[in-house]
């Protein structure tokens, strides 16, 4: 199982790189992935379908499931189980998956926009669906519902240009995502009621979990339910699903035909057996079920787009899927899934059918479509098989399990009033399936009378082959009925024996469900030709609720209210925003103390060396110097001493790991604010906050007081031992390291370190996206583009002839050293230059990349780590940057910020993840020993990987930094400036 879900994600990662090379034939290899995985589970199949479900269930642990330890503290585990629903759910997403990226070849051109991006998002979402249905995990389950959501955003946004598929996107994403977070919550309150979250071990304890929680578990699985019908498009989140047909068609029928929607149902059969009779599962369920079912039908009736007639047909499809699947008896079990699969087959048909038609004739109009039925004879075949099946017209599989159904709920009408309604409606529901089913065929084929023959191009082979080979299914299926009742049976066996069993088969006698569907295909047949006068009565009816126009009217408040606390809160004043956010920071905790007490205050030193007195003198006077200062440079100088006296303090007590850091990242701050001088006016100038001077003043000695009074008591209070006292021992026994603070980074609190550079590298697209507004740059010119001396070049009026000849002998001379020191240091006019810097830089900079490396080997057991090494090659590139200009920094940086970035949180997860696969824990670390003869005995540990994602990811930072406060802004001011070169192809250059 793993395996199929690692290369289902690994190749999507490649999928970019190999269109590239391949273009849109890269489908082929796409499409080979879930195809392999469709073959191993052919293979299987038997093992997963003939074990016995319930002992599966009752023995978490017994096979085929694949668990692995992840935070043994919450009981989490990344638990994997293929059983008889997941395998049958895996047929459909890895075969439909298979067909569709095959088909996707045919639909696509070779210069199509951000192809590559599509197929790896649509191959990542069949891994997604593939993880989600096997997931024996509540939490792991819930990562690969929500990793659906957000992929089915980006499919459907994929025409970006087009604010329709946008605004769909957004949709899709709010209503499934609010359900989701529903659903979230619900799954919590079910995991901790069972103090376990493996979905096994849940289902097998649900009779003593109902009589031991049972209000609490009633809500717990309404809430679950909220989220499966948002996402399977249950009323009243059923609107967002036709809007999603702004996405290319082959999504259409993978998503939200065959897979995604699909995940809602999955989670209803999957609770069914054991949860079915909580207090508001059949409300939930049959209400929702069956009134979508009606009006998704009802609906499909009067759309003029043959997509989105069998978008409403979806929704309705989608209902009665729910509805069969939910109501918990082993018949209703069997008819569902008979007719989940057939659902799958034909309606991704038919979306495959609608594509092809839309690709060839280049409207999906049914009022413009007109008579190809006798120019595409093949195509109209398999449209026509696979709607038959769509309305269970026999002998299509789609009538084997209809059939079913009608005899599901034939016998529970004989039960109670219940029952007869819910056959009353099922029936009434096929019979509108029926009525769009034809409409669908005569829309897209018919020859219409005043409507002249559609333009069309001839289908190839290629191209209707995945949409064949489906409705070839959907036929086959219907004469071989017995074998996939075998398949299903042993989810069917879940549930309660049933008095009278059914069995699928094409048929079962002059039965009274023959009647009805005799009955349905009777009426359907006529409400298709009495459709003018259905689309009348249509129109002249209103809907009692119109969910879509509600959701519009609640996101519309939401951005006026929205709009509202922006005005009066977002003033566009740094001091405002401050006062605001120090008052909050020192009046909560001031009144904690104030009413509780505090615990008496122990000794307080002031400080224990004249050395400490000194620099603390240093820091206050340097913070008082920037409060005075009127220039903007001064203020920055100023707040830099303070940082750099607080390195010196860690240095004094003690911490060389801390002091080394501190003392770097004071220095990239100063660089950073350097650079952002250049666009701001020199001098500060008058002050004109809204906060007057006096309160600001308050506020601040009153926020410092405060946070020195809670540190003094906080450390007063304490009782018990710190558990920093463990952490020598932990770190070297543990950790395999001396350095505790970076064995604590990369081991010890790995998580948190995670948690960092995954916000350090969202700060850098922060930043990136403030300066550049298509991307970072990330193809950068070479210095050999670039005319020498013109970068940066100052034209004065009345220059003189001193000045000039001046300028021209420095010319000559940094021309005749450029090469020797930087590459790209003839770029820069002269003025620009400085030959002592140039030389102090080439002789510097690869000692300061070599100390980096050091600094990161080292850190394990010495000061050093990723964070201390990668700011300082990111110090050796600052200083390259300002001894050469921009396109200094493109020669020493052939790798762009945003690739960096990707990479170091790359290495990181992967460097957490590869201990599963050795039957270890997420971030377990390892010390390897070896001798490397002469040079003695080592030991390397394994968080050191973690630790070069750290370094790459913290020199990314600092690229983009350069990149956008740097090199960017030296190309605004140039262009700004009015300088020109004549060279067009740079008009701009650094400076220092």
């Amino acid at each position: 199982m793993l395996l199929v879900l690692f290369s289902l994600f690994a190749v999507a990662l490649l999928a970019p790189l190999i269109f590239r090379v391949m273009r849109r034939a890269t489908f082929y290899v796409l499409a080979a992935v879930p195809a392999m995985g469709f073959i191993w589970l052919l293979a299987n199949f038997p093992s997963f379908i003939h074990a016995d479900q319930k002992a599966l269930i009752d023995a978490p642990n017994a096979p085929p499931s694949e668990v692995f330890e992840w935070v043994s503290v919450l009981k989490l585990e990344l638990a994997f189980r293929m059983d008889a629903l997941s395998a049958i759910l895996c047929l459909l997403i890895l075969g439909v998956g298979a067909l569709v990226l095959f088909y996707c070849a045919r639909y696509f051109k070779d210069n199509e926009p951000n192809i590559g991006t599509f197929g790896a998002q649509l191959l990542a979402f069949a891994g997604a669906m593939f993880g989600l249905v096997t997931a024996d995990d509540l939490i792991v389950l819930f990562i690969f519902w929500e990793i659906t959501t957000i992929l089915s955003y980006l499919l459907i946004g994929y025409a970006r240009e087009r604010i329709f598929a946008r605004r769909s996107a957004h949709q899709a994403l709010i209503v499934t995502t609010f359900g989701g977070l529903v659903m979230l919550a619900g799954l919590v309150i079910l995991g901790q009621s069972a103090e376990t979250y493996r979905i096994s071990t849940i289902l097998s304890r649900a009779p003593e979990l109902i009589n031991t929680h049972g209000p609490l578990l009633d809500i717990a699985i309404l809430l679950i339910l909220v989220g499966a019908v948002s996402k399977s498009a249950l009323v009243p989140f059923h609107f967002w699903l036709p809007g999603a047909m702004a996405a290319p068609t082959p999504v259409s029928a993978y998503l939200h035909a065959a897979a995604m929607v699909k995940a809602g149902v999955y989670l209803v059969a999957r609770l069914a057996p054991s949860f079915s009779e909580t207090q508001y599962w059949h409300l939930t369920v049959l209400t929702l079920g069956l009134w979508t079912m009606l009006v998704g039908g009802w609906r499909a009736l009067r759309q003029t787009d043959i997509k989105l007639v069998l978008a409403y047909g979806t929704v309705s499809q989608l209902g009665f899927l729910i509805l069969v699947v939910g109501s918990g008896s082993a018949n209703a079990a069997m008819a569902g899934i008979a007719l989940m699969l057939a659902h799958g087959l034909f309606k991704a048909a038919l979306f495959l059918v609608v594509g092809i038609i839309d690709h060839q004739a280049g409207t999906r109009d049914l009022r413009e479509l007109s008579g190809l039925w006798r120019k595409a004879p093949k195509l109209f075949v398999v449209a026509l098989l696979s709607a038959a099946s769509m309305a269970a017209v026999p002998p299509m599989y789609g009538f084997v399990s209809k059939e079913a159904v009608y005899e599901t709920f034939v016998h529970e009408a004989s039960t109670g009033p219940l029952g007869l309604i819910m056959l009353i409606g099922i029936v009434a529901g096929s019979m509108l399936t029926v009525a769009y089913s034809a409409r669908f065929m005569w829309g897209g084929f018919a020859a219409k009378k005043d409507v002249l023959p559609t333009k069309f191009k001839p289908v190839p082979w290629l191209f209707l082959l995945s949409p064949a080979i489906l409705t070839v299914f959907t036929v086959v299926m219907a004469f071989i009925p017995g074998v996939f009742e075998d398949i299903i049976k042993p989810y069917a066996s879940l549930f309660p024996a049933s008095d009278h069993p059914i069995h699928l088969g094409l048929w079962h006698g002059f039965t009274v469900a023959f009647w009805l569907s005799l009955l349905t295909l009777a009426v359907g047949a006529l409400l298709f030709f009495l459709r003018d006068g259905v689309n009348s009565w249509q129109d002249k009816l209103y809907p009692l609720l119109d969910a879509e126009k509600f959701y519009r009217l609640t996101i519309g408040g939401l951005d006026e209210v929205a709009v509202w606390v922006t005005g009066r809160t977002q003033r566009g004043q740094l001091s405002f925003y401050l006062v605001i956010i120090l008052m909050v920071a020192a009046v909560a905790p001031g009144i904690v103390m104030l009413r509780l007490g505090i615990a008496p205050l122990g000794n307080i030193t002031g400080f224990d060396s004249p050395a400490q007195l000194i620099i603390g003198a240093c820091v206050a006077v340097g913070a008082f110097a920037a409060i005075l200062a009127n220039k903007r440079f001064l203020a920055v100088l100023m707040v830099s001493v303070t940082g750099y006296g607080m390195s010196i303090f860690f240095a004094l007590q003690g911490a060389p790991d801390l002091a080394l850091t501190q003392l770097l990242v004071e220095t990239i701050t100063l660089v950073a604010f350097v650079l952002a001088l250049r666009v701001l006016p020199p001098e500060l100038g008058s002050n004109n906050s809204a906060i007057p001077k006096v309160m600001r003043i308050v506020v601040s000695v009153l926020f410092s007081a405060v946070i020195i009074i809670a540190t003094i008591a906080a450390m007063s209070a304490r009782v018990h031992a710190p558990v920093s006292l463990e952490f020598p021992q932990l770190a070297y026994e543990g950790g395999n390291g001396k350095n505790v603070v970076n064995v604590a980074l990369v081991d010890l609190r790995v998580w948190d370190t995670f948690g960092e550079i995954s916000v350090l590298a969202a700060a850098a697209t922060g930043v990136a996206s403030l300066i550049f507004v298509m991307s970072r740059g990330d193809r950068k010119r070479r210095a050999t583009d670039v005319e020498p001396g013109v970068v940066g070049r100052v034209r004065k009026h009345g220059t003189s002839k001193e000045q000039a000849a001046a300028l021209s002998v420095a010319q000559r001379f940094m021309n005749s050293t450029s090469d020797e020191w930087l590459l790209a240091g003839r770029t820069l006019a002269p003025e620009r230059r400085s030959i002592i810097f140039e030389v102090v830089t080439r002789l510097i900079f690869h000692t300061m990349i070599l100390a980096s490396l050091y600094l990161l080997l080292a850190g394990h057991n010495a000061p050093g780590g990723g964070f201390a090494g990668g700011l300082l090659a990111g110090l050796a590139l600052t200083v390259r940057y300002l001894a050469g200009g921009r396109f200094e920094l493109a020669e020493a940086s052939r790798v762009s910020a945003g690739t960096l970035l990707g990479v170091g949180i790359a290495i990181a997860v992967i460097s957490g993840l590869a201990p599963l696969f050795f039957g270890g824990q997420v971030f377990e670390t390892t010390a390897l020993e070896f001798s490397l003869g002469i040079f003695g005995e080592h030991k390397f540990v394994t968080s050191t990987i973690f630790d070069i994602g750290v370094y790459i990811v913290v020199l990314g930072l600092v690229m983009d930094v350069l990149s956008s406060l740097g090199s960017e802004i030296d190309m605004r001011l140039d262009k700004e400036g009015g300088k020109t070169s004549s060279n067009p192809i740079v008009t701009s250059g650094g400076s220092k």
